[in-house]
């Protein structure tokens, strides 16, 4: 099977980047959200980011104009109906994601492969609420996706060969390396990164170091390009917990308890970059460490 148009939902940070990556590799790009205004949202974000990378030599004026113009507003999901690959890239939310399917599914041709971008949720499980687990598997890009060089694919127990090699040709042509994980909960990339997280904020939980200690005690000590609590918000701090609660869930192992603080920062709102405030506070014009 050739993959030639390719459906994303979800215009966020994560559907944005992956949009706008299949655009600038010549595939023709529909965009979905629950909302007009947040398609635009997305759209905007593809168009920014296309003339940061313009500006900085890393693509033409032309490959620019050129990608903007393959991405398209899908507004409903039967939109999708003559799509060859459909991404879901919604929230970390096991039932949104069931719903999403069981309403995009019965629109879609026989022989379309869904794809998930979930960070952690069983592939499986997301698998078996659809009317294809034969042609349904993990496609797990890397935040942020236009940057990033992995992509992590994940069988689910009834993915088929033809759909697996379909899709990791795919990814190939977008530049990007394969690492093939195995159904287990968070996959490789959240199994060993959530986890350290969650350790540093459990070392802020103890007292062991403040915020700024922490980040640049693992930049400098341990030669990370970013602090984990920097890390955390920039990947949301309700992602990392989900991530958290699927491995503590999945494999019942104390160890990936989440920690009390990170709910705490969950509960209170305080999610990170997005809302602006998480370990760091970003309303101002340096982030200032909330701790």
């Amino acid at each position: 099977m050739t993959i030639r148009k390719i459906g994303v939902i979800g215009a966020g940070q994560m559907g944005n980047g992956i949009a706008h990556t299949c655009a600038l590799a010549g595939y023709d790009v529909g965009l979905n959200d629950l909302s007009k205004e947040r398609i635009e949202e997305g759209l905007a974000t593809i168009n920014g980011n296309l003339a940061r990378q313009c500006k900085s030599g890393r693509i033409t004026e032309d490959q620019r104009s050129a990608a903007l113009a393959r991405v398209t507003s899908v507004e409903k999901l039967d939109g999708f109906a003559d799509y060859d690959l459909v991404i879901e890239s919604a929230t970390e939310d096991e039932e949104l994601k069931r719903k999403i399917f069981a309403e995009l599914c019965p629109t879609l041709g026989p022989d379309t492969i869904v794809g998930s971008n979930s960070s952690s949720i069983s592939i499986t499980r997301l698998a078996a609420s659809t009317d294809r687990p034969e042609r349904f598997m993990g496609i797990h890009f890397m935040n942020p996706v236009p940057v990033m060089e992995l992509v992590e694919l994940i069988r689910g127990i009834a993915t088929e060969d033809e759909t697996f090699n379909t899709v990791r040709d795919f990814v190939k042509t977008l530049d990007k390396t394969v690492a093939v994980a195995e159904d287990f909960p968070a996959f490789i990339v959240n199994r060993i990164l959530l986890p350290m997280i969650n350790e540093a904020v459990y070392t802020l939980y103890e007292g062991v170091g403040s915020v700024e200690a922490i980040d640049t005690a693992m930049r400098l000590g341990a030669r990370h390009p970013m602090g984990p609590l920097e890390l955390a918000d920039f990947i949301g701090l309700d992602t990392c917990l989900s991530v958290m609660q699927v491995l503590y869930e999945g494999l019942a192992d104390t160890k990936y308890r989440p920690c009390p603080l990170l709910v705490k920062y969950v509960e209170a709102g305080w999610l990170g970059r997005k809302t602006n405030r998480g370990f760091y506070d970003y309303r101002g014009d340096t982030p200032v460490p909330t701790r």
